[in-house]
């Protein structure tokens, strides 16, 4: 940040710009690089994010509010699936700006279907992520043209989330777009998420990331206590399970699994809160709640 942040007018823009797009196109590994910390859980299994995450970047003329929605998708249509659809639509219908990401060298018709959510009153910023991944660079300007041919985009920015290149491209488009108006949110704020929400999503990021595949997609986290004792914070969470075979799963031979979970998330809760966490984890199985609509309310899924 160079100067001091005049937060209060004088030109000051400030918005909403929700981040959209299929299952496991980037947009968590955006969203957190964007702000330069983690807030919104990442893995390569896909919808890992089912809440609205709000992500704060403030600077000396803007406030970037960005919303890091799940992804859309048709294929489930249980009373999860719905609550996450329904959460993207109503992001949509109400920001500034709509950041639209897809893949570089790839348009498929789970993309073309979130493109057509996209409302027509709004800014919309194709962001083509993942251009490391192209070998041939030569074929990424063909990709831009077709795209371009698509609908009318405010900007098109090829970036890699994962390792920043190209991301402060997508700030400076991004700002003109925004209204005047004072900021929002405080000038340190990264997120307006609590700390027991994050706690539990890191959680089920670690569950995520370390049973992989063989790990059911009915799989939550609840919070059940959270308490801070002078410096230390004192978690106890329940990971939900539907079946209990999938309590095993998650376990593992002796707990090792379960242990192994605990501690990486530990680890990176005492970083994200910069001081020490007590952290106890079990499992309980509560058979149906990813259709169970009070079951998915209590955990904040709506």
């Amino acid at each position: 940040m160079i100067g001091e942040t005049d937060t209060g007018g004088n030109g000051f823009r400030t918005g909403f710009l929700a981040i959209a797009g299929r299952p496991n196109v980037g947009k968590s590994t955006l969203l957190n690089h964007l702000i330069g910390q983690k807030i919104s859980i990442t893995s390569r299994k896909a919808q890992t994010t089912r809440h609205r995450v709000t992500g704060v970047l403030t600077n000396a003329t803007h406030q970037f509010v960005f919303v890091d929605t799940p992804g859309f998708q048709k294929q489930h249509t249980n009373a999860l699936h719905r609550a996450m659809n329904r959460s993207v639509t109503q992001t949509l219908a109400d920001v500034d700006v709509v950041l639209f990401v897809i893949e570089a060298g790839k348009f498929q018709t789970a993309d073309r279907a979130v493109m057509e959510l996209l409302p027509a009153n709004v800014p919309v910023v194709l962001v083509i992520n993942k251009i490391d991944r192209i070998a041939d660079k030569g074929q990424l300007l063909p990709f831009i043209a077709s795209m371009a041919a698509e609908r009318e985009f405010a900007a098109i920015v090829p970036l890699s989330a994962e390792s920043g290149a190209n991301s402060e491209e997508l700030i400076k488009a991004c700002g003109p777009l925004l209204p005047e108006q004072p900021a929002i949110f405080g000038e340190d704020d990264i997120t307006d998420r609590s700390e027991r929400f994050l706690a539990a999503e890191f959680i089920r990021e670690k569950l995520f990331r370390l049973l992989g595949e063989e790990l059911p997609y009915g799989l939550a986290v609840e919070i059940e206590k959270f308490e801070i004792e002078g410096a230390v914070r004192r978690i106890f969470a329940a990971v939900i399970v539907d079946r209990p075979s999938h309590k095993a799963m998650v376990i593992g031979r002796g707990g090792e699994k379960l242990k192994r979970v605990a501690s990486e998330a530990r680890v990176e809760l005492e970083k994200l809160f910069d001081g020490p966490v007590y952290l106890e984890v079990w499992v309980k199985v509560k058979g149906g709640w990813a259709d169970d609509e009070r079951a998915l309310k209590s955990l904040g899924i709506e």
